[in-house]
């Protein structure tokens, strides 16, 4: 009793072997500069890969992404349309042409169109239009950073902790490389109106023209969208978009020390993230992947349930090395609940581990009387 059990399975197109033992680690796929690296698959919002990307960092301007997030929100809410004009207020103008940031050349005590605003903060980056948006939609900055970071937690952001709507310095605005990518992902996928401005190659507005300085588009097949960052403090930074082949990965990186090095790391990170990264489908939520034993119950074994769809997400070149078990403390012991979490499946290889929840498929009784004691002349005649 109480002895831990594994069965091993054949997935991924090939006999995966018994092991109790840890897959021993291997060199890193992916050869970069940057202190934080996270890789989404955006279907399954499965990181394949991480390096540092549950470490809360100083994200700059990406964290501009929440900010249009709550604007997202409020316009499906009806609290505005698109032709709603806000004022800009000195404080906005002073973090705009006043300023050294990015900005979209808003006039002080004018009155801006929100669809104008948006794709200044989205196309250019513009604090100016943040904070306009900020101050239109909750009197106030801190109003609204208040929306955001309520919004964060729900989400399950939990790195997440923001300060102003801009992403300017201040240490206790930070988010982490995975929440990024997923706040990423739960933008492309619940606001597809939105999200289509992040493909824009440049924005005019008051007669000045200025350019996207997103270094994926036009030169990554697929690629539309998202954001870059920077500030001495964070230094250069991307949350980056593509599509191949009807599937689509999320990239973010932090820390590179130029915007040649961000160009160039960009379009590596990408094009590793679409070619050298497989996600695989095992089992549909409900599917039987196993079973296991069950001691003195109404059945002597139990089905295992997928809690969840499982999908394995590998390197190339880890994949042939993967091994799955079935691994459970038995054999169980009734009675057993139907949907039960009683056992996980464990997909591991170099460098990688993951667990999958796999629940009872049938509910399990005590065994009857009779039962046991045939139970117990088969222990004692050595039947077992």
């Amino acid at each position: 009793m109480g002895v831990t059990r594994l069965l091993a399975l054949a997935i991924l197109g090939t006999c995966l072997t018994l092991s109790s033992a840890r897959a021993q680690s291997t060199v890193d796929p992916i050869v970069s500069d940057a202190r934080h690296i996270a890789i989404l698959d955006h279907e399954t919002r499965q990181v394949l890969y991480c390096r540092n990307c549950d470490v809360a960092m100083p994200p700059a301007s990406m964290s501009k992404l929440m900010t249009m997030l709550i604007v997202a929100d409020q316009l499906r809410a009806k609290k505005f349309t698109l032709d709603t004009q806000f004022p800009v207020s000195e404080n906005a103008w002073r973090h705009g042409a006043q300023s050294d940031g990015s900005h979209m050349f808003l006039e002080i005590n004018s009155r801006v169109r929100v669809e104008d605003l948006i794709k200044g903060v989205v196309i250019v980056s513009a604090n100016d239009a943040c904070i306009a948006l900020a101050e239109g939609i909750a009197g106030s900055e801190a109003a609204f950073v208040d929306l955001m970071n309520q919004r964060a937690s729900a989400l399950g952001l939990t790195s997440a902790q923001f300060r102003n709507v801009t992403g300017l310095p201040d240490p206790d605005h930070v988010i982490s490389a995975r929440d990024l990518a997923l706040l990423a992902s739960i933008i492309i996928a619940d606001y597809p109106e939105l999200y289509r401005h992040y493909a824009a190659p440049a924005f005019t507005f008051n007669g000045k023209t200025q350019q996207n300085r997103n270094p994926l588009l036009g030169r990554v097949d697929g690629a539309d969208g998202v954001k870059t960052g920077h500030t001495n403090i964070s230094g250069y930074g991307l949350i980056g978009s593509a599509v191949l082949n009807n599937q689509r990965r999320i990239i973010v990186f932090n820390g590179l020390p130029t915007m040649a090095a961000r160009t160039a790391e960009s379009q590596r990170l990408m094009r590793a993230a679409l070619f050298d990264f497989q996600v695989t489908s095992l089992f549909a939520k409900d599917a039987v992947v196993g079973e296991a034993e069950v001691w003195l119950g109404s059945r002597a074994r139990v089905p295992l349930l997928a809690g969840e769809a499982i999908s394995v997400a590998a390197h190339r070149s880890v994949r042939a090395g993967m091994t799955a078990h079935i691994v459970y403390e038995g054999p169980l012991q009734a009675p057993i609940a139907k949907g039960a979490v009683v056992a996980k499946l464990v997909v591991e290889g170099p460098g990688t581990r993951q667990e999958f929840p796999l629940a009872a498929g049938a509910r399990i009784g005590r065994a009857n009387p009779f039962a046991k004691a045939a139970f117990g002349l088969q222990q004692l005649f050595g039947g077992g």
